[in-house]
Formats: structure tokens, sequence, C-alpha cells
């Protein structure tokens, strides 16, 4: 089960040291993002957004694989992958479209997280700090597309379902904190699912089940930046909170050897993510030594969130051998998202 939390630590670990230390002449790696002062922020979020949207989408995925519950003290045990396919659209932003007032760069477009690898693109912040005309160049970070599976994000599904009274069937997904020296997470989910097949008559004797489905996630993820921070400072560090919520009317056929399933509902969440410490901020003056540059102490210096929600609909087939189950499925969202995974089901 950790193992799949890691599968999320390793592209999070990606977003933030990419390229870092790519050239010597200019400072990389997203904590030099600071330097663009008050910009900061806007090229921060228009960078790891498609990221952070797509995680929501992804953790709001892959819960079930039939709508039939379990008996009474039956259970089943599931291990998953989503991967959440990022809109092309979203691979690049346009430095035009952000407002920034200090900041210029060489190029129309920046890569997201999501975009290409290859694509860093030098940016001059110039403007005053403490009284002086400054400037300072850095490198936006190119994205880590080619780093993941499918060119999608990847978000882990490992879950305990147990069936309860009263046709209803509780879900968990818990993983304890876990990771390396430089980035630990954890996470918890929880759902029901309640059968409503009998509502429908006839129905009951047939092989349809209907059911609803409710669903929760909470996410938290650190990471040191201070390990290999191109910003001289101290307790340098991010951390992103998630919390997701679906809920879900779905339906299945289950035959011997298939399962034919399928949903539609609604996706909402939100990310936090916070970059804290201090961080001494260098600026070029222009000026000969030893007056040649100034340095600015930020604290804390970034706070951003970001939401997503939308309809949602799924389609998806499971293969039955005996109590082993190989499922997959893929669902039509704003990040179109693919689920497979295997379980072992005792009814």
């Amino acid at each position: 089960m950790k193992k799949f939390l890691l599968v999320f630590v390793g592209v999070l670990t990606l977003t933030f040291t990419n390229h870092a230390k790519a050239q010597q002449t200019t400072v990389n790696g997203i904590e030099a993002i600071l330097l663009a002062a008050a910009d900061a922020e806007k090229l921060t979020g228009a960078y790891i957004n498609p990221a952070m949207t797509g995680l929501i989408y992804g953790m709001n995925n892959g819960w079930y694989h039939t709508a039939k519950v379990h008996k009474v003290l039956g259970f089943d045990i599931s291990i998953g992958l989503n991967a959440s396919i990022a809109p092309s659209k979203n691979e690049l932003f346009r430095f035009a479209d952000l407002g920034l007032t200090n900041t210029t760069s060489t190029s129309a477009t920046g890569a997201t997280v999501t975009g290409p690898n290859s694509l860093q693109v030098p940016v001059t912040f110039s403007g005053t700090i403490q009284g002086q005309n400054v400037t300072a160049t850095f490198n936006m970070p190119g994205g880590v597309k080619d780093d993941l599976p499918l060119s999608a994000i990847p978000t882990p599904a490992v879950q305990f379902n147990v069936g309860l009274p009263w046709k209803v069937e509780g879900m968990l997904r818990l993983v304890p904190k876990v990771g390396s020296d430089d980035v630990k997470g954890n996470l918890l989910g929880i759902g029901v699912k309640k059968e409503i097949t009998s509502w429908f008559g006839p129905l009951e004797k047939t092989p349809l089940h209907v059911s609803l489905l409710a669903a929760y996630t909470s996410m938290n993820v650190d990471y040191d930046i201070q390990r290999g921070s191109t910003i001289a400072g101290s307790n340098q560090e991010a951390t992103f909170d998630l919390n997701a919520y679906t809920v879900e009317a779905i339906a299945s056929l289950n035959f011997p050897f298939i399962n034919i399933f399928g949903g539609f509902g609604y996706n909402s969440g939100n990310s936090d993510l916070k970059m804290k410490g201090r961080y001494d901020l260098q600026y070029n003056t222009g000026l000969p030594a030893p007056n040649n540059t100034v340095t600015q102490t930020v604290n804390d210096p970034l706070n951003l969130r970001f939401s997503a929600n939308g309809f949602k609909t799924t389609v998806g087939a499971r293969i039955s051998l005996g109590f082993f189950k190989i499922f997959g499925s893929y669902t039509l969202q704003e990040y179109n998202t693919l689920n497979a995974g295997i379980a072992l089901s005792i009814r």
C-alpha cells in the first residue's frame, strides 16, 4: 500500500527538483520563482496548477468496479492506479495572460508542470528592492511530462471495502506517513456505497445492480526544499494538502465472468500549496562591488489554493477469476482519467 503513495510522492519530488541544477549562471528550481517578488504567486500558480487539478480528479476516481455491494462482512482489497490526463492546452501558459508587473521573458510561453521537460524559459525581474533599482534572472522550470507514466498525473488507489447491514458497503483508503528524508506524505479516504436495486422492483431479479456512492479523500505531503535549495535561508519546505469529494450514481451488469459497470456523478475538491521558511533573495544592483548586490529576506512567501469541480461519466469492465478480479475504467471529465487494477474479493 505504501508504495502506491510513493508514486505520488515521486511526482511531487520531480515537480520541485526538475532541472534544479541545470545551469550555474542562472538561479533554478521552483523556489527561484520567488525572485519575481510580487509576480511569484502568479508564476508559481500558472506552473503547478495542472498537477494540483489533476490530483483532485485522480483522487476522486477508482472508488468502484461494481454497483453490487458485499454481503455483511464480505470484503475486497483492491490495488489500482489512476492516471489523469491534463488537456494539451494546459501544458503551456502564456506570460502575457498572467498580468505580470515586474518580470519579462524572451519567450511568449512557459511550460507547466505537465508540459515538456526541455522547455526552461529565462525570466528577468526588474524592479525596486530596498529603494534600489535591481534585476534578477532565473529559469522557469521545465515540465515533467516525459517522466510521468502515460504522460499523465498518477494517483494511488489502494482500498478496502466491507459489507455492512442494510445493503451498505464501507470503503477505506489509508496510508500512514511514508516517503524519504526529502518528501513524506499520508492519505486518508473514506466512502460509502448504498445499493438501491430493490427500489426498482423487478430489477432485483436481473443481473443489473444500482447504487449510490459518496466518498472523501484527504492527502498531506511535506517536501524539504532546504536540502537541495538554490537559495540561501532556513527551514525551507513546501506543504501540500488536498481535499476531494465525489458523489455518483452507479450501475453494473454482473455476469459470472465479466462485469460491465458505469456511473455518473459530480467531483469537487481543493488543494493548498504553501512554501514556508526563510528565503534570502539576492538581486543585482549594477553598481560596483561591494554594492553590486542587495539581499531581501522573505518568510513563508507562498500560499496558493487550487480548486476543481465538474460532472463525470465513467465506463468500465471487470473480469472475475474466482476470488481474483481484474478491472479497468475510463472517466470523462475535465481531466479524463484512466483507472486499472486488481482485487481480491470475498463475498
